[in-house]
């Protein structure tokens, strides 16, 4: 372990010791007083709708050892006198303190950091790589969807005796990733794929492929794993042939290629020819997409000289983050709770597994994909025709832009009378409470902002 104290704090950071010790130690972080533990470290963070660092009296009532706060916070100093063994360090930038604090903190860790970015897939690559790479080190990767500009530092943050570091990186805008590449700098880094999230912020998929790619700033060598099925990362391969790019795909000749690929209703098998030998690999999670992560994940295990059966183990045993084709199942009706995020290549993935699936109703809960900007429309259209191709029962959307989806799937094809429109989360749960049967499977999915979790709380509360 590699202890940090206040006095780094005050070094890196330019901070101001308010009171307390300069000598204690900073172990654990929070930046949520709802969640926050005996003992933590309370960052005070700005939002758009509260002010974090005005909440530093709630964070030591609720027994945290020290908060980091703006030089601009209001103290009670009658408060202060109050306070024993705590300590608070004012800086001029909260976030940027954190991050140059995760820095630093990083630098004393010489151990292998494996970065992944991706339009989709990111964090249930990073739970199967994760699970892999276990096998081999004592292992802390992101917990949830923490990717961002605090969520990457927090993770960092948080290593302690940990010998191998798998974080996810997210971003909106070009120069993101960059900057969190430069906190946690890399040793080895996997781009999962480039799609059209963010594409009415960055105005291109060549744009994203940028973005991603700015994973490569923080490596001092550039080691790069890709999906080679991606079109602009099979283009990007091909014209960067003197870098050290390692290739995992289905259907373009790869390094790491699945084959014999069987989709059953909730897991799938394939061979892969590893060490040698052409081995059976199964994942207890639906749908061609989680071969494909799994196929990742074992391009990551055989680099650190994983066998074959610790990576099987893996790959068999790893844990899907919550909301991400989480499937349950209540009184002979099946869920499959994907509300956590959508774009068009995780819409498409997830309606082909819903496709595939025999003996059961299929019915699809689809809400709008947010952040396309100008490409909405044409994105929600495309989704639309897609869906009438595929073998789906009901259709249900949701949202402002999902109106789009409905429309085309009517002009292709799909039964109208089976398909249904509506602006609000509740319409959606009225009318699949009028529709639900026994032995149906169905599917929600959108993206974040449109709150599908109601949906799925009130068909749970239905069921059960």
């Amino acid at each position: 372990m590699h202890n940090i104290y206040v006095s780094d704090l005050i070094d890196k950071c330019r901070g101001h010791l308010l009171i307390g010790d300069k000598d204690t130690l900073l172990e654990n972080f929070s930046k949520d007083t709802r969640t926050i533990q005996k003992g933590d470290i309370y960052i005070g963070i700005k939002g758009e709708n509260f002010d974090g660092n005005s909440l530093y009296k709630d964070a030591f009532n609720k027994g945290a050892r020290g908060c980091i706060l703006s030089s601009e916070t209001k103290i009670d100093y009658e408060y202060l006198d109050t306070l024993e063994d705590k300590f608070i360090v004012l800086v001029d930038d909260v976030i940027k303190s954190l991050q140059s604090l995760a820095s630093y903190k990083r630098s004393l860790y010489d151990i292998p950091v494996i970065g992944i970015t991706g339009s989709v897939g990111k964090t249930s690559t990073k739970d199967i790589v994760a699970s892999v790479l276990s096998k081999k080190f004592h292992v802390l990767k992101t917990m949830g969807n923490l990717n961002n500009h605090i969520g990457v530092p927090l993770t960092i943050l948080s290593l302690k005796d940990e010998n191998c570091l798998v974080i996810e990186m997210g971003m909106n805008n070009l120069r993101e990733i960059s900057n969190l590449s430069k906190i946690a700098r890399p040793t080895i880094s996997i781009i999962t794929n480039v799609g059209t999230a963010h594409i009415g912020l960055l105005g291109s998929r060549e744009n994203i492929l940028k973005a991603k790619l700015e994973i490569l700033d923080g490596m001092e060598e550039k080691v790069l794993i890709i999906n080679n099925d991606n079109d602009l990362l099979h283009k990007f391969y091909e014209d960067n042939k003197d870098m050290k790019i390692i290739t995992y795909g289905i259907n373009n000749e790869s390094d790491y290629m699945a084959t014999n690929i069987k989709l059953e209703d909730s897991s799938s098998t394939f061979k892969v020819n590893l060490n040698n030998l052409e081995d059976t690999f199964k994942i207890n999670v639906p749908g061609e997409h989680f071969v494909t992560n799994s196929l990742c994940a074992i391009t990551i295990g055989d680099y650190f000289n994983i066998s074959n059966e610790d990576i099987k183990l893996g790959i068999e045993n790893f844990i899907l983050t919550k909301r991400r084709m989480q499937i349950e199942k209540f009184n002979n009706i099946t869920i499959i709770n994907d509300c956590y995020n959508a774009n068009l290549d995780s819409m498409e993935s997830a309606i082909t597994y819903l496709s595939s699936l025999s003996k059961t109703r299929k019915i699809a809960i689809l809400g709008s994909m947010l952040e396309l900007g100008s490409f909405s429309e044409s994105i929600h259209r495309t989704l639309g025709k897609f869906i009438a191709s595929k073998d789906i029962d009901i259709l249900i959307c949701v949202g402002e832009d999902a109106k789009y989806i409905y429309e085309e799937a009517i002009l292709n094809g799909f039964n109208k009378e089976l398909t249904y429109a509506y602006n609000k989360n509740s319409d959606a749960i009225e009318k699949i409470k009028e529709l639900i049967k026994e032995n149906d499977t169905i599917l929600i999915k959108s993206s974040l902002g449109m709150n599908f979790i109601e949906i799925y709380e009130g068909i749970i509360k239905l069921l059960k």
